[in-house]
């Protein structure tokens, strides 16, 4: 890209351009309480930083690369972000509220291209990668929407489950969660912060040596390998054996809970023997295993799949937990908005290439 975003810079990176460049070790503070904690929205308002360093940060770096598109707000307070990039590509960030707080789930990539059959996102192919500003960059523009009507409120957790797979963008990923992890800015808790895993298990070995307490989730939604690679293409890359090998490894080198998404698809995951199965396939590291059970966003232009009834949902719930799994269910944010995760997105594209057709040459 072009412009490079000064958010995609971490407090160590921020530190040497600054000193590398002739500026004295302190002003990197400055620089980033102004970033991060009083959230300016242009560098000549950063007031007690001198000019010659205004104009060095002006000549390198951007504080905006991307504008707000669209918005939906639901009822429930769910806000979605429609956010199109300096390069025209467009992505997707969602507000939740909670009653612990503020959460967004930002987006990694333009595009996925992990082809799970049921997933919104899919239905565009991943484009590019995200670099770490631009998903910095999601959060801000959040927190700076939300302190129009509260200043004193503030974006407490992320998840990283928007659109395309974060542990394709790995380093990204990692200089991110170091931006929004730092305790003079943002400050937000490592384990504030959720990254959900189509199960790259290479990945997952990378992640679990970097020794790091933020919450891994694992999107699993079958128990076994004839289902799972039905449903979700990556399952023939990365059979659920050696997935749940890097699980153990993870396990045995962090020791934290692994959360695993099972989104209830009628007909298709949702049967007794289905909840048998997995109760099989995670009982011998049950004491650091939730299952987070997901009603399914129906998607239009996804018409093979329809949500299990709330009656299967609940036996299939109960047959986890008589068998000692942890587990909830997960109902849905936003339910009057586009919920589905790439939704929004699939159909402002899908309408902007319609618009450009019509267009006579």
């Amino acid at each position: 890209m072009s412009e490079q975003s000064i958010y995609a810079l971490t407090y160590e990176q921020l530190e040497n351009f600054l000193t590398e460049n002739g500026q004295r070790r302190f002003r990197t503070d400055q620089v980033w309480n102004w970033l991060y904690v009083k959230r300016v929205s242009a560098f000549n308002e950063m007031k007690n930083i001198n000019k010659e360093t205004i104009e060095l940060l002006e000549e390198n770096f951007v504080l905006h690369t991307m504008e707000e598109g669209l918005r939906q707000e639901s009822e429930d307070g769910t806000v979605k972000y429609l956010f199109r990039l300096s390069d025209g590509n467009l992505i997707e960030t969602v507000l939740m509220r909670f009653n612990y707080g503020l959460s967004v789930c930002v987006t990694t990539q333009v595009g996925c291209r992990v082809g799970c059959s049921f997933c919104a996102s899919g239905l565009l192919r991943k484009n590019r990668d995200l670099d770490a500003g631009e998903i910095v960059e999601q959060i801000m523009n959040v927190q700076k929407d939300v302190d129009k009507k509260d200043e004193d409120e503030r974006v407490s957790h992320i998840v990283v489950m928007g659109i395309g797979e974060p542990f394709d963008n790995f380093n990204n990923l990692m200089d991110f969660i170091n931006v929004v992890n730092h305790d003079a800015g943002l400050n937000i808790g490592a384990r504030h912060i959720t990254v959900s895993t189509s199960g790259l298990a290479h990945k997952i070995y990378k992640w679990a040596d970097t020794g790091t307490q933020v919450n891994l989730a694992i999107s699993l939604h079958a128990p076994n390998n004839e289902l799972r690679s039905s449903i979700m293409q990556i399952n023939k890359a990365f059979p659920i054996e050696k997935l749940m090998d890097a699980v153990d490894y993870y396990l045995e080198r962090v020791n934290r809970r692994v959360t695993y998404e099972y989104i209830m698809l009628k007909d298709v995951n949702d049967h007794k023997e289905d909840a048998e199965e997995l109760v099989e396939l995670l009982a011998n590291k049950r004491h650091l295993t939730y299952v987070n059970l997901i009603p399914y966003n129906t998607v239009s232009e996804l018409d093979q799949y329809e949500r299990s009834d709330s009656p299967t949902i609940k036996a299939f719930f109960e047959t986890l937990q008589e068998n000692g799994i942890n587990c909830g269910v997960r109902w849905e944010n936003g339910a009057d908005i586009d919920a589905a995760c790439g939704q929004l997105r699939s159909r402002q594209v899908n309408k902007e290439n319609a618009a450009r057709k019509e267009i006579p040459s």
